[in-house]
């Protein structure tokens, strides 16, 4: 018999995704700002959104205690048939469950649908599991851009961190 109390009940979460919308930006800033520094504002995901070339998605965490709660995003912008990840955030709770690569995976079935060639995105040289989850995904290091982290950084005393430019090809 399977009690209503029964603790792996509970703890059964499903991540969802959905397209992102303009009233998702209050979470998308506060998800951004767990990890990283400066984070994006709210006004500033909006005005990215409100461009016709940017898209994104919503991954929700869906459960008996969670009820759709936001717990990642992607955000993406596409010019001719080439595409760039934007941003890519998920919260410091559900990182290592697959929630970045759900987010990648499903942004790269759209530009292959729209006929996007290649994708192209900046990370931090020091973030291991990104860099793992990119390169399983078919990324390689296309260049370097030293000082590209700069704020946090900068009050640390310290100069910016480096940004590996990582591409691949979508078609």
């Amino acid at each position: 018999m399977i009690s209503f109390l029964n603790p792996a009940r509970l703890i059964n979460r499903e991540i969802l995704l959905r397209p992102l919308e303009e009233q998702d930006c209050v979470a998308m800033s506060d998800i951004h700002a767990t990890g990283f520094d400066p984070a994006w504002g709210t006004e500033d995901m909006m005005g990215l959104l409100r461009q016709n070339n940017v898209f994104g998605y919503l991954a929700l965490e869906t459960g008996p205690l969670t009820r759709n709660r936001p717990v990642g995003f992607v955000l993406l912008r596409h010019a001719a048939d080439e595409a760039e990840i934007l941003t890519i955030a998920v919260t410091a709770q559900t990182r290592g469950r697959g929630v970045g690569r759900k987010l990648m995976a499903e942004s790269l079935r759209k530009l292959y649908a729209d006929r996007i060639s290649r994708l192209i995105l900046e990370v931090d040289e020091n973030n291991q599991s990104a860099l793992h989850l990119y390169r399983q995904l078919g990324f390689e290091q296309v260049g370097v851009r030293k000082g590209y982290y700069t704020h946090a950084e900068k009050r640390k005393g310290v100069s910016g961190g480096t940004a590996l430019v990582m591409a691949c090809n979508v078609r």
